[in-house]
């Protein structure tokens, strides 16, 4: 019954991702042009009509429109169902990550849930984070900065309700090492690391802390890897140059994640080698 149970919360924080990733596609839009998230309500920008809630559903209606306006045809960018559908995955991995406990006494219930809305939440954020730095190169302090509140305020408060707080120094010590040292790295090259990466740095560094030191550490080196490999590909596919500008943002927030899914294991591996050596 618990496996049905949880397995039942995945495909509903699922369905929840997708309904969250529609949302998100006008944080996308919206924030960087200092629109307001909530009013007006959507409408097509070409013929002006409000969309209606049943040409909302996320993935399905743009399939059903054939991916254009019901009323004059405009095409509709296929990154709306993908952002649904990459924000619907997310959560659901997140629920697998970060399980709830329903055999659990009720302070660990209670503990395990809030540690999954602090990872939900940020798997909101590095959606929306992602999709504008892809847009206009820029990572919004409006979405960056209250981050360290939300999360701080909920990995603090598990720990709390847990009375266990031995994961709340690798946190710190993650989110002030990352920060540090990406403002290092934005003082000694400016043209490549901008004030942004360096505060959501900090945020990332907080999260991967708090799941284990593998995770900090592998997800902090995987953005640059990914990040090189990407610009790499560009420079050898002729879509930029040796100083073009490439967002840095959603390497930063891919790594994040791998590091949260498969940092410790990964990095258990690795210092496994070491000991059969």
């Amino acid at each position: 019954m618990t496996g049905a149970i949880g397995a039942g919360i995945v495909v509903v924080l699922g369905v929840l991702g997708l309904l969250v990733g529609s949302f998100l596609n006008v944080v996308i839009y919206r924030v960087p042009i200092g629109k307001s998230i909530v009013t007006p309500p959507s409408a097509c920008p070409r013929c002006g009509n409000h969309i209606k809630p049943w040409d909302n559903i996320p993935v399905i209606s743009w399939l059903l429109l054939r991916g254009r306006c019901r009323h004059c045809a405009e095409p509709i960018s296929i990154r709306y169902p993908i952002v649904e559908l990459i924000t619907g995955l997310l959560f659901a991995a997140t629920a697998v990550k970060f399980p709830l406990d329903l055999d659990a006494p009720a302070a660990a219930l209670i503990c395990s849930a809030v540690v999954l809305v602090a990872y939900l939440y940020f798997a909101g954020i590095s959606v929306a984070l992602a999709g504008i730095d892809l847009d206009t190169h820029k990572l919004p302090n409006s979405i960056v900065l209250p981050s360290y509140i939300v999360i701080a305020f909920l990995l603090v408060g598990s720990s709390i309700i847990a009375s266990d707080y031995s994961r709340l120094f690798p946190a710190a010590i993650g989110g002030a090492a990352m920060f540090a040292g990406y403002f290092v790295m934005a003082l000694v090259y400016p043209g490549g690391m901008g004030l942004g990466d360096v505060k959501l740095a900090g945020v990332i560094g907080i999260v991967l802390g708090f799941v284990g030191w593998g995770s900090l550490v592998v997800g902090a080196f995987s953005a640059f890897v990914l990040g090189g490999l990407f610009g790499v590909a560009l420079i050898a596919f002729r879509r930029a140059g040796r100083k073009s500008g490439i967002p840095f943002g959603p390497w930063m927030l891919v790594g994040a994640w791998l590091g949260i899914f498969i940092g410790e294991r990964s990095w258990n591996w690795y210092l496994g080698l070491f000991q059969l050596a």
